[in-house]
This record gives C-alpha cells, sequence and structure tokens, in this order.
C-alpha cells in the first residue's frame, strides 16, 4: 500500500538509469479506468515535462518511480480537461463522502500495487480524511518514509472507499468528470444532498445543480434554506431554472419565485409553460402565512359516487408521484367539496364499495385566505395528513398536506 504524497515529487529514473525528472502530478483517466492512476507528468527543470503512461511504469516506491522504457519513449506533455489530477483536483480540495453524506476534506490518498505484464498499475483504494494523512503531509520531508509510516499506525484511521466518493467541480467546462461523478449525487436522498450542499461555496453549490438532472434538481432545491434556494436559481440560466421549476409542484415553485427579484421572477413565469404558469400564479395570488399560500394545487379529484375499483383503476393512468399521493378528495355532482378518502382505505375496501362510505370524519376545509396559524392548529387537533381548501362555492382548489405545513414551521416553505 502507497500514497499519493509518498508518490509526488519522487525522483524518475528510465530503463538505462537515467534522472529523467520528479512526479508533479498523476492523471486518472476515468472515461477509461476510474481509479487507476493513468498518467505520470514529469519534469526536470526548464526540460519540457513529459507524461508517462502507466504501461510505462516497472516499479513505485516511496520517493521513487523506476520506468521499463528509455526516456525517448515518452510523450511531450499535453493537458487534457477530461483528466482527474490527484495533486490539482483531489489533494487538499472538499470532496463528497456519499455513503456517510458529508463533505469532507482530502489529506492524502491510499493507492494499490497491481503487477501486471511487466509493469505496475496504482489503483486509488481509500481517501484519507482523517489524522494519518495530516501527519504524513505536516512530515513529508523532514523525516524518512518508514517513521512516517511508523507514527501513522498508531493513528486512529479514516478513510473512505474511493466507490463513496464524489467529486465537487466548480468548473463547468469540466463536463466529463461532472457526467462520470453525479450519478452518485443522484441516489442521495434530496434532503441528504440539501444538506450538504448548504456547507458548501457558491460555486460548487452550482456545479451540483448543474450536474443533476431536472427532477433531482427541483427536488434539492425544494429541500434548501428559502435564501439559499433563490441564490442557486438566479445564478441559473433561463432555460435551466425554467425546467426546474416546471418539475416542482406548484406551491414550491410559486414559494420560490416570490424569493427572487421582481423582474426575473417575472421572466420566469413567462416562460413556463401556460399550465405551469396558470398553477403557480394561482399561488402567488394569495398572501404569505394564509391556506391559499400553503396549498398546492395539483391534487387527485374523483366523484363521491365512485367505486373503489373505478377509483383504483382511474388513479392508475394519471401521471401522479407516488410519493405525494396520500389522500384522494371527493366532490359532489356540483363538484363541492364533499369529504377526503385515504388511499390506504381505498386500496384495503372491497371492489364495489362506492368512496363516499370510506370518506373521513370530520369533514374538514378551509378557505384560502384562511391564517396559518388556524390550518396549524387543525393539522393538531385532528392529527391531519391532509387538508383541503375550497374557494366560495366550496369547490376545492387546492391540498395543505403535512409535509407543507412541517416545512413552514421550519421556516423553509
Amino acid at each position: 500500500m502507497l500514497r499519493v504524497t509518498e508518490i509526488l515529487d519522487a525522483e524518475t529514473y528510465d530503463a538505462l538509469g537515467n534522472f529523467v525528472g520528479r512526479v508533479r502530478d498523476m492523471y486518472i483517466e476515468p472515461a477509461d479506468q476510474p481509479n487507476r492512476i493513468g498518467r505520470f507528468l514529469l519534469s526536470r527543470g526548464r526540460y519540457q515535462p513529459l507524461v508517462a503512461r502507466y504501461t510505462q511504469v516497472a516499479l513505485a516506491a516511496p520517493g521513487v518511480l523506476r520506468l521499463n522504457v528509455p526516456e525517448q519513449a515518452l510523450e511531450p506533455f499535453a493537458p487534457d480537461e477530461s483528466w482527474l489530477a490527484i495533486r490539482k483536483d483531489l489533494l487538499d480540495q472538499q470532496i463528497i463522502d456519499t455513503h456517510g453524506r458529508k463533505v469532507v476534506r482530502v489529506n492524502d490518498i491510499e493507492l494499490n500495487e497491481v503487477h501486471t505484464n511487466g509493469h505496475v498499475e496504482l489503483r486509488v483504494t481509500y481517501v484519507d480524511v482523517g489524522l494519518p494523512g495530516a501527519v504524513g503531509r505536516l512530515l513529508q520531508g523532514v523525516v524518512p518514509p518508514r517513521v512516517i509510516r511508523r507514527i501513522q499506525q498508531k493513528l486512529p484511521p479514516r478513510v473512505i472507499p474511493w466507490e463513496f466518493v464524489n467529486l465537487i467541480e466548480p468548473d463547468p467546462l469540466r463536463r466529463v468528470k461532472l457526467r462520470l461523478s453525479s450519478h452518485r449525487l443522484a441516489q442521495l436522498h434530496p434532503a441528504d444532498l440539501a444538506d450538504i450542499m448548504e456547507e458548501l461555496s457558491p460555486d460548487e453549490r452550482q456545479a451540483i445543480i448543474t450536474s443533476l438532472d431536472e427532477q433531482t434538481a427541483a427536488e434539492v432545491i425544494a429541500e434548501l434554506d428559502h435564501r439559499l434556494q433563490a441564490q442557486v436559481v438566479e445564478k441559473l440560466p433561463a432555460e435551466r431554472a425554467v425546467e426546474i421549476l416546471e418539475e416542482m409542484p406548484p406551491d414550491e415553485a410559486a414559494h420560490l419565485l416570490a424569493e427572487l427579484p421582481p423582474e426575473t421572477s417575472r421572466d420566469l413565469l413567462e416562460e413556463l409553460s401556460s399550465k405551469g404558469a396558470r398553477e403557480v400564479s394561482e399561488v402567488l395570488q394569495f398572501s404569505e402565512g394564509t391556506a391559499g399560500w400553503l396549498m398546492n394545487t395539483e391534487f387527485s379529484f374523483v366523484g363521491e359516487l365512485a367505486t373503489r375499483d373505478e377509483v383504483v383503476a382511474w388513479l392508475r393512468h394519471q401521471e401522479l408521484n407516488p410519493d405525494q399521493l396520500d389522500t384522494v378528495v371527493l366532490i359532489d355532482a356540483q363538484a363541492m367539496f364533499a369529504g377526503t378518502v385515504s388511499v390506504g382505505r381505498l386500496l384495503l375496501a372491497p371492489g364495489e364499495q362506492i368512496v363516499r362510505e370510506l370518506r373521513s370524519e370530520p369533514l374538514v376545509c378551509v378557505r384560502p385566505d384562511t391564517p396559518e396559524q388556524e390550518v396549524f392548529e387543525l393539522f393538531d387537533k385532528y392529527n391531519l395528513r391532509s387538508l383541503v381548501v375550497v374557494d366560495e362555492e366550496q369547490r376545492p382548489v387546492g391540498v395543505i398536506s403535512v409535509d407543507d405545513v412541517v416545512s413552514r414551521l421550519r421556516g423553509r416553505g
């Protein structure tokens, strides 16, 4: 097992024993092999820097690199932005530990030697984010490597397997690295990723949002503090911002637009689809601190005289988010509010049962101008999971979920 800091600045000799230069950096080529050191940057005084490929390395040891070819076989250095530079891009940089769901700083990197076909490959195995790596960096060049290793062995290790590492790449031009690493970010829960983003710089936050698909980006932005939501979206290209807003529930999109400068908000609203703009505008017309401000205008409603089987069949053919489908709203022949049915009761009922017979009691609803404090009290009094908002004619116009209430109480809505 080697450490990156033991190879960086190591003296390098070719197959004839001639001094070629020192290792100034090492590169991973993610598109080729995501954990192999594919190239070594070698420099010597005023000479042109050279590059040794992994197949040209015969031996790697602390402070020494030996090649299996003469110096003439090495290529002149030509930078490639798709490469991941160990010294430039990893050491001392912040990364995301996707397993531990936190931001950490890289102190050192552990390498495994693989001997194959007459050469040595160095594979990245762990990222050292603990005391051993920090101490090694501090003592490097002061005491011999063997002494440093003895000291490190006495310290508690803190490492992250390379497969759980996700890079934070603020440079938007380095798309290759972003595409190769962002899939791990998308696997995190949006709330966890939002917590991570709140620890990062503005440029790093933008890099993460840029690397995510629109749906995931929308879910993550919804979990951010509302001030950060505005900062992130305001820096996005208008087209990208609109795509993300289209993926958000109307109430969340409306709250976000309300935090943006009026001109920016107006421009983005004009670019939304006609359906999206209409739904968002319905929420924006209400004052903050009211039921209308909290409600989501996307909800499922059915006639109260439908059977359980008819409702389930209808729901299957709708474009619904299963995670948000908790309650179905009932309406009568005049499209007036007639109650609600939980999806749990619906699924357990006989197929021929009329859904009106399954509705929850008591029938509770509020008007859009109802103060939010009254909404909170109703949720608490009746242990509600959702609350219907009706207009002057008692027709449902939106639904407030318990998630909306919790987010508002936490100061995020």
